[in-house]
């Protein structure tokens, strides 16, 4: 007999089913082979209770920003702790490991690079949004806030996979946390790609880089910063020999894992000096081409002086002024103003200020 068949007996009489309009996907795996995928329609009770009777028997829940009502129902077919529901409303949260009882709560924030086509003081390189895990012996739940990561993909990839699944709950989690370090990876190859075309537009004086378009690479980045590195202390935790919950098998995986995000978590520190040796150089151009600016005004300037200081010589009017009576000192003044401009200038430019 088919076991997804098998395993999808009629509602008792008087069940309710749970209005959960926040469901984005929900299974029941036994054995690591998905029995039973009722999606929105799901009756949690009684997939609950299904995986309990047997062994190799566990329910994922997919939730899609679920509201207070629909929490706490879910609360009360799981036992979950009312503290993890109150964690779960605050949007902001710090990635963490927290056991209450029999499950463990999994808190990371997922990311997803923006394709754009240059850099703009405004742009938005990365978005970040929650991932949240509840594992308990028969259940994996998932809450995701903001539409950065989904898992259609990944649970597609898991049904090739029934020997993995086979080990419960957590390879569900392993496959999650190994989904969002691999995006991880991605992104810092393609903010490889944003700082080495910055880079070389900087230098380039048909493209100019601007300092806003710096910071804003920079703030991008300690977003992304912000995801990446505060998950290496939960995955030191999760690989903590004190924690049990989590099986040998799965720990083994776990443990790869951990080994990529150690790697990009490097590649995204190392990205803080070169983003700041960027803005460092941006802001000594920057330094150069207003100190250029300021010796082109001093030499313009001084330049103005010769014509300035001749007409103020001859505009004293004293009595005894005796080229003011000769025929040609009109002619004459203007070949002073002129010769003296004309050298004054060439001084200037062959000096570089001009």
């Amino acid at each position: 007999m088919d076991a997804r068949r098998a395993w999808q007996p009629p509602r008792p009489p008087g069940q309710r089913r749970a209005d959960h309009t926040a469901i984005v996907g929900c299974d029941l795996f036994v054995d690591g082979v998905a029995v039973e995928s009722p999606g929105s329609a799901a009756d949690l009770t009684r997939l609950h209770e299904q995986a309990r009777e047997h062994e190799g028997g566990f329910v994922w829940l997919g939730l899609h920003e679920p509201t207070e009502a629909a929490l706490t129902r879910v609360a009360d077919v799981f036992g979950l702790h009312p503290l993890l529901v109150e964690d779960v409303l605050h949007r902001e949260q710090r990635v963490k490991v927290e056991r209450y009882d029999e499950v463990t709560f999994l808190v990371m924030r997922a990311a997803r690079y923006v394709e754009h086509e240059r850099i703009l003081a405004t742009s938005e390189i990365v978005s970040t949004g929650f991932v949240r895990l509840f594992i308990g012996p028969h259940f994996v739940i998932t809450v995701r806030q903001g539409n950065v990561m989904e898992f259609g993909s990944l649970r597609d990839r898991l049904d090739s996979e029934p020997d993995l699944l086979a080990q419960g709950p957590w390879s569900v989690a392993y496959a999650i946390v190994d989904h969002l370090v691999d995006a991880y990876v991605e992104i810092a190859a393609a903010m490889q790609v944003d700082f080495d075309l910055t880079e070389e537009a900087l230098f380039e004086a048909q493209t100019p880089v601007s300092v806003e378009q710096i910071y804003q690479l920079k703030r991008q980045l300690m977003k992304f910063k912000a995801a990446v590195v505060p998950l290496h202390r939960a995955l030191l935790t999760l690989l903590d020999k004190r924690f049990t919950e989590m099986p040998k098998g799965i720990r083994r995986y776990v443990g790869d894992v951990a080994d990529h995000h150690t790697a990009v978590m490097e590649q995204v520190t190392g990205f803080d000096e070169v983003v700041n040796a960027l803005l460092q150089a941006r802001l000594n151009q920057v330094n150069v081409e207003q100190n250029d600016d300021m010796r082109k005004i001093a030499s313009w300037a001084a330049i103005a002086a010769v014509p300035t200081t001749v007409g103020a010589v001859y505009g004293m009017n004293f009595d005894h002024m005796p080229e003011l009576t000769w025929q040609h000192g009109y002619a004459d003044a203007m070949l002073l103003i002129v010769l003296g401009a004309t050298v004054l200038y060439w001084l200037l430019r062959r000096a570089g200020w001009l």
